[in-house]
Formats: structure tokens, C-alpha cells, sequence
């Protein structure tokens, strides 16, 4: 079956670190882009992050550059996000899914829509 898998999430202090990871089953992440997400219940999903497949570029959403740090593996299949200096407006459940293609475009246009397979999400808790 088709699916990607995410974990790493859990509870943290404040300016604490977590790492994320996400795989990929049946299927190889060599070919698309990835994005990461994250929706707290009431508000809008959020777009964190997205690596590319091709040259690896990278793009972050304001609230989190500097902080965090998307990377990938592709002997593991695996994209990672590394989480720095937590705050409690980063809680929620962060998914990750893959693009269209090979570059961040659904992510850059804010087509969360249009991204095409998903993860069930981790959550992550930083209390205030």
C-alpha cells in the first residue's frame, strides 16, 4: 500500500528540539518533492516546509526559518525535519506529503489540495 509515515512527535519544552521523519512505503520519494505541514484544530493548514527532489532546494515558512531544517535521505527513503528552539505556536500535527512532481510547486502556490498523498500526521506539544 501505498503510503507515507510520520513520527518523531511528542512533547517538548520550550526551546527544546524535536526530529521528524517521514517515509515513504511502496513507493520511492526520488521523484517528487516534499512537503511538511502542520494544522492546530480551528486554524488553516500550515505549509513549514519543502525539499525538493531535484537539486534539493529548500523553502520555509517565515514563522519557522532559521529554527527549522528539511533534508532528506535517499538511501532511507526518508525526509526529515529537524526542529529547533520550539516555541508553543509550532504545537500541532504535522504531516508530510508529496508534491505533484519533482519541485515544491503546489507547496509555493499554497495548493495544499493539490499535494497527492499524505501521511496521518505526529503531533507535537510545546506547552506555553
Amino acid at each position: 500500500q501505498v503510503q507515507l509515515v510520520e513520527s518523531g512527535g511528542g512533547l517538548v519544552q520550550p526551546r527544546g528540539s524535536l526530529r521528524l521523519s517521514c517515509v515513504a512505503s511502496e513507493f520511492t520519494l526520488d521523484y517528487y518533492a516534499i512537503g511538511w505541514f502542520r494544522q492546530v484544530p480551528g486554524k488553516e493548514r500550515e505549509g513549514v516546509s519543502c525539499i525538493s527532489s531535484t537539486d534539493g532546494s529548500t523553502y520555509y515558512a517565515d514563522s519557522v526559518k532559521g529554527r527549522f531544517t528539511i533534508s532528506r535521505d535517499k538511501a532511507k527513503n526518508t525526509v526529515y525535519l529537524q526542529m529547533n528552539s520550539l516555541k508553543p505556536e509550532d504545537t500541532g500535527v504535522y504531516y508530510c506529503a508529496t508534491d505533484t512532481g519533482p519541485l515544491c510547486v503546489s507547496w509555493n502556490d499554497h495548493d495544499y489540495d493539490g499535494m497527492r498523498t499524505w501521511g496521518k500526521g505526529t503531533p507535537v506539544t510545546v506547552p506555553s
